[in-house]
């Protein structure tokens, strides 16, 4: 019998498990993994105060865990074939466990930023191992529209679970490296307790790790890097006015025209070309773009007006990490309610998403002023994150709705290149300029002499562009909703079909 029509069962557990416990178990664990990383965003400032590293370089640190998650997803049903439920699991854990060790006493920026790839590759391997072998427990009819809501319920909510307990462990315990000794702790338990409930047990037969484009992976995590260089480093080097910015800047194209002419010709490619030929994509991927944009703006916008103008600390804005992740759980949980019990079409949640996003920039705009509180800004979170879950889980439906399977591990990847990290970085870089520019042009003009004025300012009018670019993005939308509309958008005829109907029907006329 086939894998995919076997009832749930964890036969990998020993039989004295109580079989209750053990997609709970695993469960657990996956949330572990996902707390894990190499370098931790909301530690920023005090790795700053004890190393020699700058802000810009912790940020291409963890961006590179970040590019590590992104990587996996075309091998990770190879390596499911070769290896044992155990070996993945331990291995994972031991290396994340490693991982978090060294990056507490390397200095060298190259090996921390390598260091965190690894961390956020063996995240991933870990993570899907989880939740593969529960996927008939939390759907046993293996409906993803349930399934990848409720997966999207632990990725997305651990993210502000981490920065949160990174930042208590600090405050805590006086020190920043607490939280890599607490996740080696952490680590140590999965190891332990995967060691001593399961054994080795193949879902699958054997099958060798052969064809494996291990080359092609790190060309396109290089091409991710760079991006992630230019727009981390851009303001620090003043773009173009620095050489070193240009030859990466140069050298980009060449890394993006190496990695598509070589999946054009070797025979097993880490993304084939044929995967840019699925016209849907594209359309995809500039959803996400804008969706990413609109969710970006916490890290430059919203950090400027809590730090630079109204001096919030950061044992203050820490509680907005709870508000993220019951935004991020509520979301989720939202997008199963949509698409089960309420049996509504995607493109009604995308606009929903999309429309909860919106609103979150418009109160920000009203929202910027000098007697701002922190609990003003709960509110405004909720909805992002409670958007951004929703929008996050639906157009991932959509990607495997629309593209057959053995491309859609493919598609995921190609995807993240504009969710992780890439987008981050590229918005960050972008507003942060943008607000450059706002604050010379209203000092230039002289008209505002208080440089809280001018800050207030132009976090203002970010704010209103971004909302701007919001409400076209939900007009489309809505305009996609409606039936007529959608079937003009795919059947509009080409300039010479409507020129041939013309004259068929001119000819009509004249007889």
């Amino acid at each position: 019998m086939a894998w995919d029509n076997q009832k749930f069962s964890m036969p990998m557990f020993n039989p004295w498990v109580p079989e209750r416990i053990r997609p709970w178990i695993y469960l657990l664990f996956a949330f572990l993994f996902q707390l894990s990383g190499g370098v931790y965003f909301s530690l920023n400032n005090h790795m700053m105060g004890a190393t020699s590293l700058m802000r810009e370089d912790i940020q291409l640190i963890a961006m590179c865990g970040v590019v590590g998650v992104n990587m996996p997803f075309p091998f990770i049903f190879r390596f499911k074939m070769r290896f044992t439920n155990r070996q993945l699991m331990i291995n994972a854990a031991a290396v994340i466990l490693v991982c978090n060790i060294l990056c507490l006493y390397v200095k060298s920026l190259p090996l921390l930023c390598v260091i965190s790839y690894i961390a956020g590759f063996f995240k991933l391997c870990g993570t899907f191992e989880c939740f593969s072998n529960i996927r008939l427990w939390i759907s046993p009819k293996q409906d993803f529209g349930v399934f990848l809501p409720t997966i999207y319920i632990i990725i997305l909510a651990a993210a502000p679970a981490s920065n949160w307990t990174a930042l208590w462990l600090t405050q805590t315990l006086g020190s920043w490296e607490a939280m890599h000794w607490f996740m080696c702790v952490l680590m140590l338990i999965v190891i332990l307790t995967v060691y001593t409930l399961t054994h080795d047990f193949r879902m699958f037969p054997h099958v060798p790790l052969i064809s494996l484009d291990i080359l092609g992976c790190l060309l396109w995590s290089a091409m991710m890097l760079e991006i992630i260089w230019i727009f981390t480093y851009g303001e620090y080097y003043n773009w173009f006015d620095s050489r070193r910015w240009c030859e990466v800047l140069a050298a980009l194209p060449v890394t993006i025209a190496i990695c598509l002419l070589r999946s054009r010709r070797i025979r097993h490619p880490y993304i084939s070309f044929d995967v840019w030929k699925h016209w849907r994509l594209l359309p995809i991927l500039g959803m996400f773009f804008v969706a990413e944009m609109m969710n970006a703006t916490p890290h430059v916008m919203q950090n400027t007006l809590t730090g630079g103008i109204l001096h919030f600390g950061w044992t203050t804005t820490k509680q907005l990490y709870l508000v993220e992740m019951f935004g991020y759980m509520a979301g989720c949980a939202f997008t199963i309610f949509w698409h089960r019990p309420m049996h509504q079409k995607y493109t009604r949640l995308l606009s929903v998403g999309i429309f909860v996003l919106l609103m979150h920039q418009l109160l920000m705009y009203f929202y910027v002023t000098q007697g701002l509180t922190i609990q003003h800004l709960w509110l405004p979170t909720f909805l992002r994150t409670f958007g951004y879950a929703i929008f996050f889980s639906t157009m991932t439906l959509y990607l495997k709705d629309l593209i057959e399977f053995p491309a859609f591990l493919m598609a995921l990847t190609v995807s993240g290149f504009i969710r992780n990290g890439v987008c981050e970085s590229l918005c960050s870089g972008v507003y942060g300029y943008g607000l450059r520019l706002k604050i010379t042009e209203a000092m230039s003009r002289g008209l505002q002499s208080d440089m809280t004025q001018v800050l207030l300012t132009a976090v203002k009018e970010m704010y209103g562009i971004v909302c701007w670019i919001g409400a076209i993005l939900l007009l489309l939308s809505l305009l996609y909703d409606v039936q007529p509309i959608r079937k003009a958008m795919f059947h509009m005829p080409s300039n010479l079909a409507l020129f041939r109907r013309m004259q068929r029907s001119l000819r009509e006329d004249n007889q």
